[in-house]
C-alpha cells in the first residue's frame, strides 16, 4: 500500500495550475477554498497552496502534507464507489490562516469540498 501521493498525481507546472485558476468552478467553506477542473487524464490531481501569510515554512508545510494525506485516503474510498468514472480532475486547494487548525477542522472541511464537486 503506497504511503504518499505518486508525482503523476502532484500538479507542479505553472501552465496548469493557471489553467485551474482561469477555467475551474470554485467552492469555499470555511477556511478553505476548493477549484476544479475536468483533466481526461483518467486519475485526479491536486495542489495545495497556503494563502499570503499563512504562517512561518513549518505551518505552511505541515498544512500542505495534512491536505495530501487527506486527499490521498478520500480518493481510496471514492475509487471503490465510482468504478465507472473515466474522466479525471485537478484540484487546487487554497488554504487561509487560522481558519483549520486542526486536523479533524482541515479534513471535515476537505471531504465536504471534494463531496461537493463530485455532485456536480
Amino acid at each position: 500500500m503506497r504511503r504518499s501521493l505518486t508525482k503523476t498525481e502532484i500538479i507542479r507546472k505553472k501552465e496548469e495550475i493557471n489553467r485551474i485558476f482561469r477555467q475551474g468552478k470554485a467552492i469555499s467553506c470555511r477556511g478553505m477554498r476548493l477549484i476544479s477542473l475536468s483533466n481526461n487524464l483518467g486519475y485526479d490531481r491536486i495542489i495545495v497552496i497556503p494563502a499570503k501569510h499563512f504562517g512561518n515554512a513549518v505551518e505552511r508545510n505541515k498544512a500542505r502534507r495534512r491536505a495530501k494525506e487527506i486527499f490521498r485516503n478520500y480518493e481510496h474510498r471514492l475509487s471503490s464507489e465510482e468504478p465507472m468514472e473515466n474522466e479525471g480532475r485537478d484540484f487546487a486547494l487554497i488554504l487561509y490562516p487560522g481558519k483549520v487548525s486542526t486536523f479533524s477542522l482541515l479534513e471535515s472541511g476537505f471531504c465536504d469540498l471534494l463531496d461537493r464537486t463530485r455532485r456536480k
